[in-house]
């Protein structure tokens, strides 16, 4: 899942997510620009075998969760299928920056009594839904109606506002088959890389922020990373519970020495989680033998009992989190693991 250009002794990473990282990179903001000019020329001019291989990668193929194995039951429960058939729509966007949403949604959507609880996701950059359709379309078979669009710079917020407005015009149009069949009060918001900074703006720099009830985040650039690349966040801002995840290899966790090396290393979410004094539950965890690309979908089992416990108060899944052995806590594919209060 990536390409690796060695250059003066240095590593420049094409990740799923096009951050570029390596010890050139995290030098200052002036390397972060070279280093980006320099892979996009790459890739322009002469990689044409490297560009076709990391469309490939990029793409999530439909029995992805078949390939991501647990012996703990939650995890292992939640990362497969769940009891709904999905069915999925495309609308366009009246919004500049970005083309279309898509909408998947539990077949039985014109039956159900109960509105469906809703989710946004974020994407990462250069990732649009169209990546990675399996994963939403999976989350949605555990009773959710998921959002996605293709805006491939997330990291402000406003393309994930835009999704839960658009939740809400279909939730009032009678015409619809939504219409009145969405609890858009009762909100997710998840988001990969990027698109962590982006689900973290989404959920606290909007009116209808209120709205979001539990927010994840996959991966999400440590905050003076992406305050170099302008992608500023707040995480002190969060109110609602929340579950940050990111990978224990070297692209996200880096050397474990240099605060200059990794994306997303521990000592930034350890960081992250101090700040957040909002009494809700707060999950800090990072999977082992997983880098940065894959946390796009590696932590699938555990982000789906994040929103079944927190959006259905699913009992079952919480157990992965709350009581006195959370699994998560038991989970050698876990480590790191904070939970708090």
């Amino acid at each position: 899942f990536y390409d690796w250009i060695a250059w003066n002794n240095n590593v420049i990473t094409i990740d799923k997510s096009f951050i570029f990282t390596g010890k050139i990179i995290m030098q200052t903001v002036k390397k972060w620009t070279l280093c980006a000019v320099l892979g996009a020329s790459l890739l322009a001019v002469g990689c044409t075998s490297i560009g076709k291989k990391i469309d490939q990668a990029f793409a999530i193929k439909a029995d992805y969760y078949t390939q991501v194995q647990s012996n703990y039951p939650i995890e292992r429960q939640y990362n497969g299928l769940g009891q709904h058939q999905v069915q999925s729509q495309v609308f366009p966007s009246n919004d500049t920056r970005f083309k279309t949403y898509k909408i998947w949604y539990p077949a039985d959507i014109a039956q159900t009594q109960k509105p469906y609880p809703v989710i946004v996701s974020a994407n990462g950059t250069g990732i649009a839904y169209q990546k990675y359709e399996p994963v939403l379309a999976r989350l949605a078979s555990w009773g959710f109606v998921v959002i996605a669009n293709d805006d491939k710079s997330s990291w402000d917020g406003v393309s994930s506002s835009l999704s839960l407005a658009k939740l809400d015009e279909l939730n009032a149009d009678k015409n619809s088959i939504f219409y009145q069949k969405l609890n858009t009060n009762h909100a997710g918001i998840a988001g990969h890389s990027q698109g962590g900074v982006g689900a973290i703006n989404g959920a606290t720099q909007f009116a209808n922020s209120r709205q979001f009830k539990s927010v994840y985040t996959a991966s999400m650039p440590k905050l003076a990373l992406a305050q170099a690349l302008k992608w500023n966040y707040h995480v002190n801002k969060i109110a609602v519970p929340y579950f940050a995840t990111a990978g224990m290899g070297k692209v996200d966790a880096g050397d474990g020495k240099d605060k200059k090396s990794g994306i997303a290393p521990l000592w930034s979410m350890q960081e992250n989680a101090g700040q957040i004094n909002n009494q809700k539950l707060t999950v800090m965890a990072r999977r082992t033998q997983t880098d940065h690309g894959d946390m796009l979908h590696r932590g699938d089992g555990y982000m789906t009992a994040w929103f079944r416990y927190t959006l259905l108060n699913d009992v079952n899944a919480g157990k992965a989190f709350v009581g006195a052995n959370p699994e998560i806590q038991q989970n050698g594919l876990w480590q790191d693991v904070q939970i708090k209060p």
